[in-house]
């Protein structure tokens, strides 16, 4: 199996269900996680949970990785989207049509004014979803069209974790990470 990478970004204010659930499930899939924060190592998660970067995003801004895998939340969404260093990296991505995940806020809040949903089937925070260009699959928990996979929110982190493993790796590499995870009968990957 080839050496799949990711790149989680993480600020002040992220979700820490949806941005620990991203990081943890791709690294039990064997993914090289790197997870950088905007702002400095530490950052303060919107529930009050402290949560430790590898590194800076600025020490990644020349890799290219297979995914970049945005958490949502608030205020995080918003200080993710103001970052140019970010932007920069999650542009060349979609340039190279390599995968770009988003769930909660970051659809709308990180994705949308860079273009990036343009003329594409998208889901977001039910809070936020109305803002969408194409509206048409808000309801549903993930949702993948082309190199763009978007989800809902926390109750749904988990399923859009597990479908990142399955475009990187295939079916079989998320079966065998969901099985002793013990989803609900019906949980779709």
């Amino acid at each position: 199996m080839a050496d799949k990478t990711a790149l989680v970004p993480i600020a002040d204010g992220s979700e820490e269900i949806e941005a620990v659930t991203i990081i943890d499930t791709l690294r039990r899939a064997g993914i090289h996680v790197f997870v950088a924060s905007v702002s400095r190592l530490q950052i303060t998660a919107s529930r009050g949970v402290k949560l430790e970067a590898d590194g800076l995003i600025t020490e990644v801004i020349a890799r290219e990785f297979d995914v970049i895998a945005i958490p949502g939340g608030m205020p995080g969404a918003t200080h993710l989207s103001e970052n140019a260093a970010l932007n920069q990296l999650i542009r060349e991505q979609n340039q190279a049509s390599r995968l770009i995940a988003a769930i909660c806020a970051a659809p709308v809040v990180v994705l949308k004014p860079l273009g990036i949903l343009a003329g594409r089937k998208a889901t977001a925070h039910p809070g936020l979803s109305d803002q969408l260009e194409d509206t048409s699959a808000v309801t549903e928990r993930v949702v993948h069209d082309g190199h763009i996979l978007t989800s809902r929110g926390p109750g749904t982190a988990l399923e859009f974790s597990l479908t990142i493993v399955r475009l990187l790796l295939g079916a079989d590499a998320a079966a065998k990470v969901a099985e002793p995870m013990l989803l609900p009968p019906g949980v779709k990957f």
